[in-house]
């Protein structure tokens, strides 16, 4: 997640919120009548409105991008819900693995459900070549839905729109993207896959068997044409069916009889024959081979029609420290996902100070204070109530700052000598509380 917090005087919120208000109102410049995604023409509207020019414009357009450069490495199925705080002009993204032939689901619930727009993009990652979009949306109330028409990596970044803040719980789930080709399919029936030797080893096995009763109606995985009904040595009575707008055939072999005819546009659960053994099967119980092909040949079925679909791990961690600010209770890992082989990104110090952005699983997706981020095991974390120690300020330690760096703003001056809490630490400067309930940054020696 990528952070920029700007404290902006009530008074400038207020001017800015009456810019997007007016700019909506008005007739819009022609590059607003322009397609684009819904995040697209969003920003165009606060160039429009002379937004871009500002620290919050500018902090918003930044994030956006910023946040492709540190994606949360996560698998799916993936749940996680967070809360995204308008002072600090959030947007996170995420990195997952697909595999051809499944359907990617994504739910997004918000908090509250109106009033507060969520940018959805997701891209496809591709081999010297730029990403492609496959999916947009602003959270209006459907699921994202897509198949994966390659097997490569995937990019989804998440923004919130500017002033609004609110909580989300996001869920990706994967599926087959074609029906089942034989009713109530279940995954104990299929017991032969892809890649199986076949021969003595002397071929590969260019499908999935599925094995159910004698004649058990065979149907359409997808609407499409009938393209091919014959006869062959391995496969016996087959079909061949198009599905529409793709660019592969699915392939029934084995059947008992064929209903189907060459050219015959069908409809996912027409019968398109009976399961038997002809062909090569002869020796064995019924079955349905079933296999897609490609102009560059076969390729595993199983991810289109896989009737095992996993749920994502419930979350476990309390959601009440959400958009909290806590601290590491022992050395811990920041991953880079929530899985346990998840790169390590940085080693933390007992007592380091994080701000917790969203919970999945029994994991905590963190903020450094410099915008860095990663998971942490709940379980390491505390909040930050009381005090780890109490130091006097030596003159170096006088200046209160809003965050950990030398060059960030002073909130004020202390006294040297002067007693406060420890909260916490950053790099070389402590979090602390003054006497007055101040909290702030100093020097750490």
């Amino acid at each position: 997640m990528k952070i920029i917090t700007i404290k902006t005087p009530q008074l400038v919120l207020c001017g800015i919120a009456m810019a997007l208000f007016l700019n909506s109102c008005k007739t819009a410049p022609l590059n607003l009548f322009k397609t684009g995604t819904p995040h697209e023409l969003y920003q165009r509207k606060l160039s429009a409105a002379g937004l871009d020019h500002t620290a919050m414009g500018r902090a918003w357009i930044s994030a956006s991008s910023q946040s492709l450069t540190q994606p949360s490495a996560i698998r799916l199925p993936y749940r996680e819900s967070g809360y995204f705080a308008a002072e600090r002009i959030p947007a996170v993204t995420y990195s997952f693995d697909a595999t051809r032939g499944q359907q990617i689901t994504l739910q997004l619930s918000k908090t509250p459900a109106t009033d507060f727009m969520i940018y959805v993009d997701i891209w496809m990652l591709r081999d010297g070549n730029s990403p492609k979009r496959v999916a947009a949306a602003d959270t209006l109330n459907n699921p994202v839905v897509f198949e994966a028409d390659q097997t490569a990596k995937y990019m989804l970044r998440l923004q919130p729109e500017l002033l609004k803040s609110g909580s989300y719980t996001l869920e990706i789930t994967t599926g087959p993207s074609l029906k089942n080709p034989i009713k109530a399919m279940r995954r104990n029936q299929i017991q032969s896959y892809w890649g199986d030797g076949r021969d003595a080893n002397a071929r590969r096995h260019e499908g999935v068997d599925i094995f159910s009763t004698f004649r058990t109606p065979v149907l359409a995985s997808a609407p499409g044409t009938i393209t091919r009904v014959n006869e062959n040595t391995l496969g016996g009575k087959v079909v061949f069916l198009h599905p529409s707008g793709k660019d592969y055939s699915l392939y029934y072999a084995h059947l008992d009889e064929q209903l189907a005819r060459e050219g015959q546009q069908v409809t996912p659960g027409d019968t398109l024959g009976f399961m038997g053994n002809t062909g090569n099967a002869r020796t064995t119980p019924p079955h349905l081979h079933f296999g897609i092909y490609t102009n560059s040949g076969a390729i595993d079925p199983l991810p289109f029609i896989d009737p095992a679909i996993p749920t994502p791990a419930p979350i476990t961690a309390a959601l009440a420290q959400l958009n909290a600010t806590s601290r590491t209770a022992v050395s811990a890992n920041l991953t880079s996902g929530p899985e346990r082989n998840s790169q390590t990104r940085e080693k933390l110090a007992a007592g380091t100070i994080v701000h917790i952005d969203a919970a999945a699983a029994e994991l905590y997706k963190v903020s450094l204070p410099d915008g860095r981020t990663g998971f942490l095991r709940s379980r390491d974390l505390n909040p930050v109530l009381k005090a780890i120690r109490k130091i006097k300020l030596s003159q170096m330690q006088q200046q209160l700052f809003d965050q950990p760096a030398n060059v960030a703003a002073v909130k004020k001056n202390l006294n040297a000598g002067a007693t406060v809490d420890v909260l916490g630490s950053y790099q070389d400067f402590y979090m602390v509380r003054d006497a007055t309930q101040e909290i702030g940054w100093v020097r750490a020696n």
